[in-house]
């Protein structure tokens, strides 16, 4: 257990992981005047197949913070209606009828919009974003963490102390396992294959979705292409994948009938990407000295494509409920359970909401098993248009929305 040596260069906030949680954090909080350092591990922000929607609830805090236009600037996609087939029955979800300006959600790539915040956070002069660096473990004052070690670019161990360090280095997060926290896992009965198609003008635009007796996939307009996740039962990629690629070149056109003209630009199954689906949470989300928020204290399923959102959510929250202690230099414990209490609520009621579709929808669609009709509850929804406005309001903007704080609106 490393301890935090007294020549140690220090922040006042140090984050690890430079996702839409950390990011986000790290501008309110440099927008606060805290000093505050994000660790990313990666050089950039270019991972392929990483969660894109970002809610209507985001894009509104993105006009809180005087990015609104700045946003528009970066190409996406508008997407105003969500469509499902199921078993031939269409389910539309409406989203014309959001309150506020923005009724619709946003399609772009994560990592435009990582370096959008980025580059407004480089214009504080007390953020600072240290990229290739690679988090190893915290550092320890007693049984309080003090900061972390971590590799630099260079490949040099080093060290940073720092009053507070928030980690939200994702599903796997390395800083959350080696301070002794453990998440509950609820399982997920699928797994998800990422892969891309071209785009043809004349397609479905925006984002669709179909399933069939034991097939389910959603395409995610691009423009050019539509990013696709085919659904398959949990733990069945390698022995899929043994069938050759032609077998899902054959459920694919099962299912979306009209993609048989380009399904075989995917090629090979090196095309194809894996997505080990997760469910879990943390029942503590704090120690003396850290926090872990977005997908490092609760990992969500893609249903409703609500992961981005949620973790920018605890992060306004975190930096609303401890800019004050931060600019004073001490954060006590009590200040960080206050984040846990106020974004607890809304991630139970998500992920709840996820586990009955899991559950009710695609545990059934996946096992091929299921009645020829679809679900009674999916027929309810096809034909009363208030309970697909109310799907749209959770989805697009969901439970306890946040706002961003005073300190950090330009």
């Amino acid at each position: 257990m490393p301890k935090a040596p007294q020549d140690a260069p220090t922040t006042g906030c140090v984050i690890v992981g430079g996702g839409p949680a950390g990011m986000m954090l790290g501008l309110l909080l440099a927008r606060a005047g805290v000093q505050v350092t994000v660790l990313e591990k990666h050089e950039d922000f270019l991972r392929d197949f990483r969660g894109d929607t970002v809610h209507a609830s985001t894009l509104r805090m993105l006009d809180e913070l005087g990015l609104g236009a700045r946003f528009a600037a970066v190409p996406h996609r508008l997407i105003e209606s969500l469509e499902l087939k199921v078993q031939g029955v269409p389910v539309q979800v409406d989203l014309r009828h959001l309150p506020g300006t923005h009724r619709h959600i946003a399609l772009v790539p994560q990592w435009d919009f990582l370096e959008l915040l980025a580059a407004a956070a480089a214009q504080e002069p007390t953020f600072t974003l240290l990229r290739s660096c690679e988090v190893l473990g915290p550092l320890w004052a007693g049984t309080a963490v003090a900061g972390v070690r971590y590799r630099d670019a260079a490949g040099a161990v080093r060290e940073l102390r720092a009053p507070l360090t928030v980690a939200c280095d994702g599903r796997g997060s390395t800083l959350r396992d080696a301070i002794g926290l453990t998440p509950k896992r609820f399982g997920a009965p699928m797994d998800v294959w990422w892969f891309r198609v071209p785009r043809h003008d004349e397609d479905p635009a925006g984002l669709a979705g179909a399933m069939g007796s034991g097939h389910m996939v959603a395409m995610i307009d691009r423009g050019d292409y539509y990013q696709c996740a085919f659904v398959i039962p949990k733990g069945s990629d390698a022995s899929l994948r043994a069938q050759g690629i032609e077998s899902l070149h054959r459920r694919m056109t099962e299912v979306v009938p009209w993609v048989a003209d380009r399904i075989r630009t995917v090629t090979s199954f090196d095309d194809v990407k894996l997505l080990d689906v997760q469910l879990d949470r943390l029942t503590r989300w704090y120690t003396d000295g850290a926090l872990i928020i977005g997908d490092a204290a609760h990992a969500m399923s893609p249903v409703g494509g609500v992961g981005i959102n949620l973790a920018v959510a605890d992060a306004v929250a975190a930096a609303r409920l401890l800019a004050d202690p931060l600019r004073a230099g001490s954060v006590p414990t009590k200040a960080l359970r206050r984040v846990q209490i106020r974004r607890w609520l809304p991630t139970v009621i998500v992920q709840s909401v996820q586990r009955m579709v899991h559950n009710r929808v695609i545990a059934v669609a996946v096992s091929g098993t299921g009645p020829a009709r679809p679900p009674a509850a999916v027929r309810l929804v096809s034909r009363v248009p208030m309970l697909r406005r109310v799907i749209g309001y959770g989805v697009a903007i969901g439970p306890l929305p946040e706002h961003i704080p005073d300190f950090a609106r330009r």
